[in-house]
């Protein structure tokens, strides 16, 4: 009974998130925590001033907003509104209110440098994705070099006040929330091992006993809100995930272990933007360029996009691109659901304004490759059965030669690295166009893609099965589950139309003990048949879930 009722939550929980964006996400649990904050203050659990703080939010929302907007006309791009929110909202928590001052108050010079500081702050975060960015990616956290940069000047710097016990009770669950829509729950798991660790000890070493200082350390230092909000922004992080996994380990030991250069001593940010310049030597260095070919049916409900980009694109098998759409201004009707797929991703981090009668919910949006690495064109397959959702309308509206750019490549979604280990490969729906980059590097006949490989397609019908002529030609052996009982191509071997169960799951793949199983599809789909696997004696099973589908 617990297990099927932890199933239903995630299933809900999945459902609901879904219909966000990870921007989105951020952006209403900040708005919520600062919203908290100004409570809190009423009550007395904060000492700020009431006037004081809601100064502050205006003047963080307003110049982060404003410069955000003047930067974007001036380099001639489209501005990203909630990226601009969620800057404000991050800086509103880094410096503390200033006092509010009076022409006879002796501090008053004072008080108006930590203001100035906090402006300037503000704008150079906007400034920064533009004047530290590479081939249109920004290579920092805003937020950290505009903390960072004003510190320099010595008119303000950083508390991150946000950092405080009475906050604490709703940075938790914030912090969890983002980080269970993020996929990023592991490299939290790291960051927050080695900081505590190395704060605590040094704690112990001073006299305390070990529950006050892992709450010390919890609940007076920001280890929470940075890895939350900060730490775990996709487009700042590397593309594979041992990779974020080792820079969480090396951020969290910057984080926490204390040393003073003279000109700079140890602080979040100067440790999370050290964590950006090696996350940008490993990864995608800027966006890519990419013009708009064509479009083609694969299904009544699905279609095909390809793109020139204009540099070579370096990805693997199973990897995913974030889009950077046009906004919507067909003014069409929104479904409501969200749209891409979830990542990680996802990642992924957090801006993106919509135009038109869009859903405002962004206009980034993840896809999987399903070209080969090798291919002169890239592609993605997305589902567009009716009601389309905003961000499909504008995919769907372009024309030959329209202009976007891709702002991340990134996924561990790939196979084995040995080709001699055999793969069962399970798509449920749109969930089979992360397989047909992997399927085209087995019909290539490359070194990683001489392998065994299963594949099971979970589809309503046999008019929904994307990819026919590509997964004849994969030479892979294909199983094909129709919910309506029709009979699936000759080369597909017919799995019937009951469920998938663990049961039904060893009777089609009695090997599968042998194989490395792979799923792929929507957020319930995959809890299901990731189930079956475990449950027809599958070791080890990878996953990549489709939100919003």
């Amino acid at each position: 009974m617990t297990a099927i009722t932890t199933t239903a939550l995630g299933s809900r929980l999945d459902t609901a998130l879904g219909r966000l964006t990870m921007y989105r996400l951020v952006l209403w649990v900040l708005a919520v925590l600062a919203g908290y904050s100004l409570l809190l203050n009423v009550l007395g659990w904060l000492t700020f001033g009431l006037p004081e703080m809601l100064t502050h939010l205006a003047l963080c929302l307003g110049l982060t907003y404003a410069s955000s907007q003047g930067l974007a006309a001036l380099f001639r791009v489209r501005p990203h509104t909630e990226s601009s929110l969620i800057t404000g909202l991050l800086l509103y928590f880094l410096f503390w209110p200033s006092e509010l001052f009076w022409p006879s108050q002796p501090t008053q010079g004072l008080q108006l440098a930590e203001i100035a500081g906090v402006a300037l702050a503000c704008v150079l975060a906007s400034a920064s994705k533009y004047a530290l960015a590479w081939r249109g990616r920004h290579i920092f956290n805003p937020a950290a070099a505009g903390a960072f940069l004003a510190g320099l000047t010595g008119l303000n710097i950083a508390t991150w006040w946000a950092a405080t016990p009475a906050m604490l009770w709703l940075v938790l669950p914030g912090v969890l929330l983002v980080l269970y829509r993020t996929r990023k729950s592991a490299m939290a798991a790291v960051f927050t091992v080695v900081a505590v660790s190395i704060v605590a000890a040094d704690l112990l070493q001073a006299g305390m006993d070990l529950p006050e200082a892992l709450w010390q350390t919890l609940a007076q230092r920001p280890v929470l809100f940075f890895v939350g909000f900060m730490l775990t922004e996709p487009l700042t992080l590397p593309p594979r995930r041992w990779q974020q996994l080792a820079l969480a380990a090396v951020v969290g030991a910057l984080f926490a272990v204390p040393y003073n250069l003279g000109f700079v001593a140890n602080s979040p940010e100067l440790a999370l933007l050290a964590g950006n310049a090696l996350a940008f030597a490993v990864g995608q260095r800027g966006g890519v360029r990419l013009a708009f070919v064509a479009s083609r049916p694969l299904t009544p409900t699905t279609t095909e996009f390809s793109f020139r980009p204009e540099r070579p694109v370096r990805f693997a098998p199973g990897q995913a691109l974030e889009l950077h759409l046009p906004p919507d201004t067909t003014g069409g009707k929104d479904d409501g659901r969200g749209d891409g797929k979830g990542d990680g991703k996802a990642p992924g981090k957090r801006d993106g304004k919509s135009a038109g009668k869009g859903d405002g919910k962004g206009i980034r949006r993840v896809f999987s490759l399903t070209s080969a690495p090798d291919a002169s064109l890239l592609t993605i397959g997305v589902g567009t059965a009716e009601p389309v959702s905003s961000a499909k309308r504008s995919l769907l509206a372009l024309e030959a030669g329209d202009g976007l750019t891709a702002t991340t490549v990134n996924g561990d979604f790939l196979l084995p690295r040995n080709p001699a280990t055999p793969v069962l490969l399970i798509a449920a729906g749109i969930g089979i166009t992360p397989y047909m980059a992997q399927l085209a590097a087995v019909s290539a006949g490359t070194p990683s893609g001489n392998r065994d490989v299963v594949l099971l397609y979970l589809a309503k019908n046999a008019a929904e099965l994307g990819y026919a002529e590509e997964l004849q030609r994969s030479g892979a052996r294909v199983l094909a589950r129709l919910a309506d009982g029709s009979a699936p191509p000759a080369f597909m071997q017919d799995a019937g139309s009951r469920r998938i169960d663990a049961a039904a799951l060893k009777e089609l793949v009695p090997d599968i003990s042998g194989r490395v199983v792979f799923v792929s599809g929507s957020p319930a789909s995959v809890r299901s048949l990731r189930a079956a696997a475990r449950g027809a004696g599958a070791r080890r099973v990878h996953v990549d879930t489709f939100t919003g589908y």
